[in-house]
């Protein structure tokens, strides 16, 4: 009974060692003010830690509680890099700028924290095959950065914008409210992501074409710009 126990608790750790995910963290601006401020007011440790909780939360989003439904991943690096903007995310690679954390006025910690959660998106999220609006692939990495509680306080109000794929805020408030129609919906339209992009997706999904669903959205919160 015992051997079958252990042969089984092996199993088990093939399995989860067949799936895991390798995160590793290089700050390349340790000479640099930013680069400074990086180690010591997050951190190696905590970035790698907040690399795995964003993986697991963002397939909790898109319930990908089936390791096929995801992309296969083995590796994330994070490349801290003395470079202007905040960061960006090529394949497997986010590069995080020391300059943003350095200039950060506030709770830096929580708000890399945030655009570590935005970029894993990007390391996890289909994309239509590159057809999809590049306004509604960042409207969902930001989505998913509003559900994990770390959207900024100078984001946009719900309702605000000028169309439905402007991207980042103005798209994640809009996702979210379609979301509220159907609960999933942002897990099942990047599951249809997976092989290609149409409009028509929200139709299939909410029953409504998307420009329809953005009126909808715009009046309920009284068509503020």
């Amino acid at each position: 009974m015992i051997k079958h126990a252990i042969c089984f608790l092996v199993f088990l750790y093939a399995l989860h060692a067949t799936h895991a995910v390798d995160y590793s963290v290089t700050n390349n601006a340790i000479t640099t003010s930013g680069g400074v401020a990086f180690r010591d007011k997050i951190g190696a440790d905590y970035a790698k830690r907040t690399l795995e909780s964003a993986t697991q939360f963002i397939w909790s989003v898109f319930k990908q509680s089936n390791p096929a439904d995801r992309k296969n991943v083995q590796k994330v690096s994070l490349f801290v890099d003395d470079m202007d903007g905040v960061a960006y995310t090529s394949n497997d690679q986010i590069h995080l700028s020391a300059r943003y954390v350095g200039s950060y006025q506030g709770d830096v910690k929580t708000e890399i924290s945030g655009v570590l959660y935005h970029e894993m998106v990007h390391v996890w999220q289909w994309n239509g095959n590159g057809g999809a609006p590049g306004g509604l692939i960042e409207g969902i990495a930001d989505y998913v950065r509003l559900k994990a509680n770390y959207a900024p306080s100078h984001w946009v109000k719900p309702g605000q914008g000028q169309k439905w794929d402007q991207g980042y805020d103005v798209t994640a408030r809009f996702l979210d409210y379609c979301d509220s129609l159907k609960s999933g919906f942002v897990a099942q339209l990047n599951k249809l992501l997976r092989s290609g992009y149409s409009d028509q997706y929200f139709v299939q999904l909410l029953g409504k074409p998307v420009n329809q669903l953005w009126t909808d959205y715009k009046a309920k919160y009284g068509n503020i710009a």
